[in-house]
Parts: structure tokens; C-alpha cells; sequence
């Protein structure tokens, strides 16, 4: 039996090696779509008509061998009357290529769908965010904003307001994910949202029709200093990034651009051709921004910079632990040729390709065609021959684990333009290395105290912006969120009156009390945290990060070396222009 399933999934996917991959975008007529990086399409299946009848003669006997298996496994397994046929195609898909490498995955229809929607860069529902917080034991969902024009906005939905059902189904005790998956559902259809009122405490049933929802991969940009711009790019590469990077470089330029900072932390990557337009961006045409290599040269390319006429704005890029694939790509290329001066934490180290592939019943299949070099030749892909999937995906805990500093350079050396020394083998370290402090952009890691935190510093905020904390009706916000807003140094100032009003909230819970004698010590982070969720209230959350920026020590730092970056990029300017 054991053979008999093995032979079922390995010629699945051999067989899959010959069907079209998926369709995500186009870069230009004469090559076929869908490449994201590292995801890429394969090149078509040789001799495709000679071979289609013992294609189909294949597929046939897989599905006979695989029933075949599922048969024996449910007719003799002690609980195979429970056997769940879609959980034991899928483990067993996601176990054989796991011992690939951790990038080939198998994806079932649900999944599928899902991972399209991320790259579509847009889903249908409500459009707004939702969040789950807890008194006690009791846990519910709780409307933080709603998006500009957005199905949620015209309904009326607002900041504390509390989701008690959907289309009458109780949604208390749900964790949010499972409420937006109910509230979101097929475009124009209605979904029945019965809330509690933040401002009134009275219980509504509001009638809203879903829509588009824009999930813009370029959500937030503004001068963070006079003349130094910021654009938040942390959400991945996909269809809109290179015209919403493009039209935020426009607008800051209008403001008196002298400098930028582009954030790509946590972006963990997306479709190729995006990063190669952001890229090409900033590096002049004929400027080599990536070497693709695949088995036997196959799915070999080499794409360059087609723009005569580059910004050249000095430049710093924020990467992390989690800056992966296609980020990687747009760091790398900036870095060899000293068009930026990168700034944080080691990347991820992935420098895989990926072909996407159609299977049947809407399932999915992304598996690894190739690799890429960035313009020094380095391979920054990690080594994953060592330690379990979890370590490799957590990126870095296995190295911090052995007390291995992730900072390091692990591979080979490359000379950038100027001739500095870089390095491959795990992922783009940067120039300037800067560890993260209490608040990042946005916010990734609590300890275990600023978790708990969290919940009563939401119902305070819920408290003051509904007017109902005492002695501070200023922070009262009865009006509909202002969008496209700059937030400014003083707005919602935590004086030493308010920090002790929310010492006092917490000391009237039970469960809540036993952190006062905690609070001094975690005082910035609650500052910081009262701001982000009264700036959201007011303004929503894309513009609420702006309040973590101004405390973010990468972002600082960038900020300060953005002088280096121009001089860097200068010389490397005059190397070129070198005969």
C-alpha cells in the first residue's frame, strides 16, 4: 500500500510538470504568465499534442491507484469510517514535497482561492477590519476601522463597535478570522451584520452588500521629515505595486522629495514582473537586475532595467528577518549596484523560483523551477538541508538557538559597483545593521505582558472616544474617519492625568489589576499603543502606523544615513561613467 501511494502522488506530480501553470499577470505577449518570485511559469510541456492520450491514460490510473489507496486505508484502518479524504490527499501531497524543499507546496481549492485573492490585491465583503478582544474569559470581535468609500463606511459601521451576528448566526466566542470568513462572501450579495453600538450600547442589524475591497500593496506614504519621504511597501508584490510605488514617488516628489526611505519588512514577496518594475524604477536602462537559472536551461533569464530615465532620489531600504523573495530581489539589485543604502535585519534567504500549477478540482500546486541571482551573482537562498520546516520558515530559529548571529554574512563574497564586499548564501544583509526596538512598522513581535495589555488599553481607548472617561471629553470622536490624514507629533498626547486614568481603569477589573505594578515599566509601550488605536479610531488604521514611525529606531536610523546613501549612489554613478 505504501508504494502504491507513493507511485499515486509522484506521478501527480510529474503529470502536473505538464499542465499550464497558472495565469497571475503578464509582462509582456511573448511570455506566457504567471511569474511571481520566486514564483514563474514552466515553459511549456514538449511534444503536448503527441503526448495527450497517455497523458490522459496517466491520469486515469493515479486516480484508480490513489482510490485504490484511500480504499484500503478506510476499509482496514481503526477509524477508517472517519477518514477525511481531502485531509489525507493533502498531508500526503504537503509531506512528499516537503522533503523537496520548503518552498514546493500543495495547496487545496479553499487555498488556492485564497492565495489568488492575496495576489488579486483586492477580495469581496465589507471592507473593514475587525480584531478580537477579551474581558475575562470572554472573547469577541470588534469593528478597529473601516476602509475609505467602502460598504462598512456607507453602513455606518464604527471604531468599538462589537459583531454579535452574521446573516443571524452568533458570533461570540468566534476568533475573527472565522467572522470574516462569514462576513466576507460572492460580490453583490448582502451579508446581515447585527452589532452592538460603541456610542449607544444599543444592538443594530445593519443590511450591507459587498463589494471590492482595494487591499493596495502600497497602502501609506508621507514626508516623515522635511524632504525625506516614506513608503510603506510590507504587504508583498502584486498586480498594483510598481504603479502604487510610482504614483506615491509622484506625490512625495511634489511635496519636496530629497530623500526616501522604502520599507519592505515583512514583505514576503509576490509576482516577479513587479519587482522587476521596482527595481527598474530607480536603476538606468541596460542595468542588470536578475539572473534566473532553471534545470538544464530551462526557465534561464536574464532581466535588466529598461528605464531611460531613472529616479535617482537617495535611497535606504528597510529589510528584516521576514524581507523575503521578490523584496529580496529589489534589495539585492539596489545594493550591488549601490543604488541604496539597506538598513535593519538579514533578509529571509529566499531565492527560489516557484511555477504555479493548475490541478484538478481547483487545487493548486507552486514547485521549484528555478533559482535567481541577484547583479553580483549571488544566490542568497538559505540553507535548508539542516533542521525541521518550522525552524527554516521561522526564519532564524534555528540559528538563534545556537547563539549563530543571523547578522552575519554566511555565504561567498560579491563586489557591489563600487567594489564592496557582499555576500551570499542567506539572504541580503544590510549595510547598516539595526536590531528592532519595542515599536516597529508595523507591529510584529508583544511579550507576553504587552499582549494582555492590549485588550483593556482597546477598551479604554473605547472609553475616551466615545467620551465617557471623565475629565478628558477632547479625545471624544463622534465622526466618521478622516482618511488620507498626516498624523502630527501632538496629536493624542498621553499626559501623566491620562496614563493614571487608564491605571485606575485597570485597578476596577479582576482580571485586569494585577498588571498595575507592571505599568511603569511598560509605560512607552502603552503610550504608543493608546495613540495607534485613538489615531485609529479617528483616522483608520493604514494611517494609525504613521504613530509607530516616529518610535521605530530602524526607521530613525534610516532617516540618518540617508546622506550616506546619496554619496554612495554618487560613486557608483562615477564608476560607471569610468571608461
Amino acid at each position: 500500500m505504501k508504494n502504491k501511494f507513493s507511485f499515486a502522488l509522484i506521478a501527480l506530480v510529474t503529470l502536473s510538470l505538464s499542465l499550464p501553470g497558472f495565469v497571475f499577470a503578464q509582462q509582456r505577449p511573448s511570455q506566457a504568465a504567471g511569474r511571481t518570485a520566486g514564483r514563474s511559469e514552466l515553459p511549456p510541456a514538449p511534444n503536448r499534442r503527441a503526448g495527450a492520450r497517455s497523458s490522459a491514460t496517466t491520469i486515469l490510473t493515479i486516480d484508480q491507484d490513489f482510490k485504490d489507496a484511500l480504499n484500503i486505508i478506510r476499509d482496514n484502518y481503526i477509524d477508517g469510517n472517519k477518514l477525511d479524504y481531502n485531509n489525507a490527499y493533502k498531508s500526503s501531497m504537503t509531506g512528499m514535497l516537503r522533503t523537496l524543499d520548503p518552498h514546493s507546496s500543495y495547496f487545496d481549492r479553499e487555498e488556492f482561492e485564497d492565495l489568488k485573492t492575496d495576489q488579486r490585491s483586492e477580495y469581496f465583503g465589507i471592507g473593514a477590519t475587525i480584531q478580537n478582544y477579551s474581558v475575562g474569559d470572554e472573547v469577541e470581535t470588534y469593528i478597529t476601522a473601516t476602509f475609505n468609500h467602502s460598504p462598512a463606511s456607507r453602513g455606518g459601521l464604527r471604531y468599538g463597535d462589537r459583531i454579535d451576528a452574521v446573516d443571524g448566526v452568533l458570533m461570540h466566542a468566534k476568533p475573527s478570522a472565522e467572522v470574516r470568513d462569514k462576513i466576507r462572501g460572492p460580490r453583490d450579495s448582502h451579508v446581515k451584520v447585527t452589532v452592538t453600538r460603541a456610542g449607544s450600547g444599543q444592538v443594530e442589524t445593519v443590511d450591507i452588500v459587498r463589494a471590492a475591497v482595494p487591499q493596495p500593496s502600497v497602502p501609506d506614504y508621507y514626508m516623515i521629515r522635511p524632504g525625506v519621504g516614506y513608503i510603506d511597501m510590507t504587504r508583498g508584490f502584486n498586480y498594483d505595486t510598481a504603479e502604487g510605488m510610482q504614483d506615491a514617488l509622484d506625490r512625495l516628489h511634489q511635496r519636496g522629495l530629497n530623500s526616501l526611505v522604502l520599507d519592505l519588512r515583512n514583505n514576503p514577496g509576490g509576482f516577479l514582473d513587479s519587482a522587476i518594475a521596482v527595481a527598474g524604477t530607480f536603476l538606468p536602462q541596460g542595468q542588470l537586475i536578475l539572473t534566473q537559472k532553471g534545470r538544464n536551461g530551462l526557465n534561464d533569464r536574464i532581466y535588466r532595467s529598461n528605464n531611460p530615465d531613472p529616479d535617482r532620489t537617495p535611497l535606504v531600504i528597510l529589510v528584516n528577518d521576514f524581507t523575503a523573495s521578490a523584496s529580496e530581489i529589489v534589495a539585492g539589485a539596489m545594493q550591488d549596484h549601490d543604488r541604496a543604502l539597506i538598513v535593519g535585519q538579514t533578509s529571509f534567504g529566499k531565492g527560489l523560483v516557484q511555477s504555479i500549477i493548475n490541478l484538478p478540482e481547483g487545487a493548486g500546486l507552486t514547485l521549484t523551477s528555478a533559482k535567481y541571482f541577484t547583479p553580483s551573482g549571488r544566490l542568497i537562498q538559505r540553507d535548508y538541508s539542516n533542521g525541521g520546516w518550522y525552524d527554516y520558515i521561522s526564519r532564524g530559529g534555528t540559528l538563534r538557538g545556537n547563539n549563530i548571529d543571523p547578522n552575519k554574512p554566511a555565504g561567498p563574497a560579491s563586489h557591489t559597483d563600487t567594489g564592496r564586499p557582499v555576500y551570499g548564501g542567506g539572504g541580503i544583509t544590510p549595510d547598516e545593521v539595526v536590531k528592532e526596538g519595542t515599536f516597529t512598522t508595523p507591529p510584529r513581535y508583544y511579550d507576553g505582558l504587552e499582549l494582555r495589555l492590549r485588550h483593556p488599553i482597546f477598551f479604554f481607548a473605547r472609553e475616551l472616544v466615545n467620551g465617557r472617561v471623565s475629565g478628558f471629553e477632547q479625545y471624544k470622536n463622534d465622526r466618521a474617519i478622516v482618511f488620507d490624514h498626516d498624523i502630527a507629533s501632538n496629536e493624542f498626547p498621553i499626559t501623566d492625568a491620562l496614563f493614571k486614568s487608564f491605571s485606575d481603569y485597570l485597578g476596577k477589573d479582576a482580571t485586569w489589576k494585577v498588571m498595575g505594578p507592571q505599568l511603569s515599566r511598560k509605560r512607552a509601550f502603552i503610550e504608543n499603543e493608546l495613540r495607534f488605536q485613538l489615531a485609529t479610531a479617528a483616522y483608520g488604521t493604514v494611517a494609525a502606523l504613521q504613530v509607530t514611525t516616529k518610535a521605530d529606531p530602524q526607521i530613525s536610523r534610516a532617516i540618518e544615513v540617508t546622506p550616506r546613501a546619496r554619496d554612495l549612489a554618487l560613486a557608483a554613478m562615477r564608476v560607471r561613467s569610468t571608461p
